[in-house]
């Protein structure tokens, strides 16, 4: 994979920036906002709140950074794009307090279908989960500091695109900030649509092996786990394998690995947080300075095919399983709190996401 493999080509299409400065995105449309109670009138068709005047701008006015953030109200979802062109996102950026990254859910929606291709928590889309503002070097994924969240992966839309958060805080969340970036033009017709969805068990039952993605219909070809890990148990957590079911697969699947520390790209239990450009493993005991693999130590790992898609015609699952250590170098089926987003390309129809955990199953406590 290039990024600048097409870069010098001459193209027709048109650049579009969606931001609480144009919510539209419209050409020579930006930054119009003046320093008044009074709201713009895309914003209300739109449905953001206008938050009333920015002060910081009431000697400059217009022009001078009078909009650049919006606020959340309580329960609500907010559409952050609502375009009827044909395209593709390119580029996403959101910042926001990181105490509210579980809390806020991220959605969109590809041509006017009524159930959502992409339903997250936006930490846990980023690759933040745990509420933590992690440094994330990935090519799809880019988390910078302080919060500064960044997707890159194409996502291309045929007539219609909306992309909303919706917020479960009980209180009014303040300075959201987001730019979505629109490439305005054709799409090849044998283009797949982007999707993704949210899991969480807590606890994974003893034996059970933990579901990263099912009940995916039609052909495609997945291409990222994002993966939240809390022990409950002392110890080495990784030995479990990954293991995904194509097209048919039944007891057995045909793709089959080794370990969970070796599908995420390290080896022999980690023992070091890394960010590469498709793989990624963090403690987050380590970063604060404590020993590692302690009860309620938390995990964060990547993992993206973009260059190894796992391909599928029909049907895909992905499973992992969570073991440990016993006495006598015996495995041990743990109870652990895992979390995870699956993203994948695929043809549309999709099966509706399962139910998206309530606001209490979210909490991270």
């Amino acid at each position: 994979m290039n990024y600048l493999q097409n870069i010098t080509l001459l193209k027709k299409n048109k650049t579009r920036l969606f931001t609480a400065e144009n919510v539209y995105g419209k050409k020579g449309a930006g930054g119009m906002a003046e320093v008044t109670d009074i709201p713009q009138p895309e914003v209300e068709n739109l449905g953001q709140i206008w938050g009333g005047p920015n002060n910081a701008a009431i000697e400059l006015g217009q022009k001078w950074k009078v909009r650049p953030c919006i606020d959340l109200a309580s329960g609500t979802e907010t559409n952050l794009m609502d375009v009827s062109a044909e395209g593709r996102i390119t580029h996403i950026w959101i910042t926001v307090d990181k105490k509210h990254f579980r809390e806020l859910i991220l959605r969109m929606y590809w041509d006017g279908e009524a159930n959502p291709s992409v339903e997250a928590p936006l930490g846990d889309f980023f690759g933040c989960p745990w509420n933590r503002a992690l440094e994330v070097v990935s090519l799809p994924i880019n988390v910078n500091p302080t919060g500064g969240m960044n997707c890159y992966l194409p996502m291309p839309f045929r007539k219609h695109a909306r992309v909303t958060i919706e917020s479960l805080c009980k209180e009014q969340v303040k300075g959201f900030f987001y730019a979505i970036s629109m490439d305005e033009g054709a799409v090849g017709a044998d283009e797949a649509y982007f999707h993704a969805s949210f899991n969480r068990t807590n606890p994974l039952k003893y034996g059970d092996d933990y579901v990263i993605a099912e009940n995916i219909k039609g052909a495609g070809h997945f291409v990222g786990a994002l993966l939240a890990w809390q022990q409950n148990n002392a110890g080495w957590w990784g030995e479990g394998e990954v293991k995904a079911f194509i097209d048919g697969d039944a007891e057995f699947p045909s793709y089959v690995g080794t370990g969970t520390e070796d599908y995420f790209g390290g080896a022999w239990c980690f023992n070091k947080n890394f960010s590469a450009p498709f793989l990624g493993y963090q403690d987050i005991m380590a970063l604060d300075g404590k020993h590692t693999n302690q009860v309620g130590n938390r995990h964060a790992m990547y993992r993206f095919h973009i260059p190894d898609p796992i391909r599928f015609q029909s049907d895909f699952k992905m499973t992992i399983q969570a073991i440990g250590w016993r006495s006598g170098w015996r495995y041990l089926p743990l109870q652990d709190d895992l979390s995870s987003v699956a993203m994948w390309y695929q043809s549309e129809p999709h099966v509706k996401h399962k139910v998206l955990p309530c606001a209490n199953d979210l909490e991270i406590i």
